[in-house]
C-alpha cells in the first residue's frame, strides 16, 4: 500500500478509542465536550501511527446529539470542523489513497448534521404545536367560564329584581293585614302569620342563593383581574404557541387605568391574538398601543389572512371583544390590512369610565 506498513495497535492504544466511545454516554448532557473528547481520541490514536474505522464512526455521532441542541449556523460549522478533522485523520494515516469508505466517512458526517437538524426542527414544531393546543385551550375554558359566569349574574339579577321584589311585598302585605284585621277569624289571622313567616323564610333563602349565583367559579378569583400590565407575559405565550408577537407602545400611560377599561383592553389584545392563532396559520403579529389624554388606541395587526381572503367580522369572540369596548364607551373595528392579513382597532375613551 504505497510503502506504508499498517501495524497492530497494542491494547493500552485502543484506551484512547474506548474513551472516545464512552464518552458518548453524556452526550446529551454535554454535547459540545463529548464531540471533542470524541475527535481528541480519535486524533491521538492516528497520532500514534495507527488506524481504526470503527473509531472514526463515533465523532459522527456525537455530531448528531450536538445538532440536536445548537443552531442551524452552529451544526453546520462544527459539522465542518469534525470533516476537516477527520479528513486530516483520514490523510494522516497509514492509507496514502481514498477509498470508498473515506467517502462514506464523509457522507455519514453530512448525515449526522442533516439529521440533527431536522429532528431539532420536528422537536420545535411540536412543542409549537402543544404551547398553541394548550392556549387555545385554556382561552376557550376561560370563555366558557365567562359565559357560565354571566349567565348566572343574569339569573342572579332576575331573582333579586322580581322573585325577591314579589315576596318582599307578599311579606308586607301580610304583616300588615295581620295588624289592622283584629277582628278576622283566628283561622285567617293564622293563616296571614303563617304567610309571613313563610315569605320571611323564604327571603332568607333568597339571599342564600343570590351569594351562591354571584360566587364566580374561578379558584383563583382572589387574584387582582389582568390588564396591561400583564401584557408581556400574555405576548410571551402567544409567542411560544407560533404567533411571534411585538408590543408598540408610544405616549404616556395613566399612573392607574380604571380596572374597566384595564380588562377590557387586556381582553381585546388576547381574543385578537387568540383568533390569529386559531385561524390565521403561519403568521406574526403586532401589538400597538397610544395613549393620550383623552383615550387609549389599540391596534392589533397579523399577516395570517392573505390578500383576497375574507377576514372574520362575525362569531362569538369578535361579538364579544365588541361588546367590551362598548361597555367602557368605546368602539371596535376589524378589517383587512392592508397587503393582507387583518387588523382589529379599538377606541376606548379614558374620560368616559371616570
Amino acid at each position: 500500500m504505497g510503502g506504508h506498513v499498517l501495524t497492530p495497535a497494542p491494547t493500552w492504544a485502543y484506551l484512547l478509542v474506548a474513551a472516545a466511545g464512552l464518552s458518548l454516554i453524556w452526550r446529551r448532557r454535554h454535547p459540545r465536550i463529548v464531540l471533542g473528547v470524541s475527535l481528541a481520541g480519535v486524533v491521538a490514536f492516528t497520532a500514534l501511527g495507527y488506524m481504526s474505522n470503527a473509531a472514526l464512526v463515533i465523532p459522527p455521532l456525537a455530531l448528531y446529539t450536538v445538532a440536536l441542541t445548537v443552531s442551524v449556523r452552529e451544526s453546520v460549522i462544527l459539522g465542518v470542523v469534525t470533516l476537516l478533522v477527520l479528513g486530516g485523520v483520514v490523510v494522516a494515516g497509514p492509507i496514502d489513497r481514498v477509498t470508498s469508505g473515506d467517502i462514506g466517512l464523509a457522507g455519514l458526517v453530512g448525515i449526522a448534521v442533516l439529521a440533527g437538524i431536522a429532528e431539532a426542527n420536528r422537536r420545535r414544531y411540536i412543542d409549537a404545536v402543544r404551547a398553541r393546543a394548550e392556549l387555545i385551550e385554556r382561552t376557550q375554558q376561560e370563555r366558557t367560564r365567562r359565559t357560565v359566569d354571566d349567565e348566572r349574574l343574569r339569573i342572579a339579577r332576575e331573582l333579586h329584581d322580581v322573585v325577591a321584589h314579589t315576596m318582599a311585598t307578599i311579606n308586607v302585605q301580610a304583616g300588615v293585614a295581620a295588624y289592622v284585621a283584629g277582628d278576622l277569624p283566628p283561622t285567617a289571622a293564622d293563616a296571614l302569620q303563617a304567610i309571613k313567616t313563610a315569605s320571611k323564610d323564604g327571603l332568607r333563602e333568597l339571599r342564600v342563593i343570590l351569594a351562591v349565583l354571584r360566587q364566580v367559579d374561578d379558584p383563583e378569583s382572589n387574584q387582582p383581574q389582568p390588564g396591561l400590565s400583564r401584557l408581556h407575559a400574555l405576548v410571551a405565550g402567544v409567542s411560544a404557541a407560533g404567533l411571534p408577537t411585538t408590543i408598540v407602545t408610544t405616549g404616556h400611560p395613566p399612573d392607574v387605568l380604571p380596572p374597566a377599561i384595564d380588562l377590557a383592553a387586556y381582553r381585546i389584545v388576547q381574543e385578537s391574538l387568540t383568533n390569529s392563532i386559531r385561524h390565521a396559520g403561519p403568521a406574526t403579529a403586532i401589538v400597538q398601543i397610544s395613549y393620550d389624554q383623552r383615550e387609549i388606541s389599540l391596534q392589533i395587526t397579523g399577516t395570517g389572512w392573505g390578500p383576497g381572503s375574507s377576514t372574520p367580522s362575525s362569531g362569538h369572540g369578535l361579538i364579544g371583544m365588541r361588546e367590551r369596548a362598548a361597555a367602557v364607551g368605546g368602539d371596535l373595528d376589524v378589517r383587512q390590512a392592508p397587503g393582507g392579513g387583518f387588523q382589529v382597532t379599538a377606541h376606548i375613551p379614558l374620560k368616559a369610565a371616570r
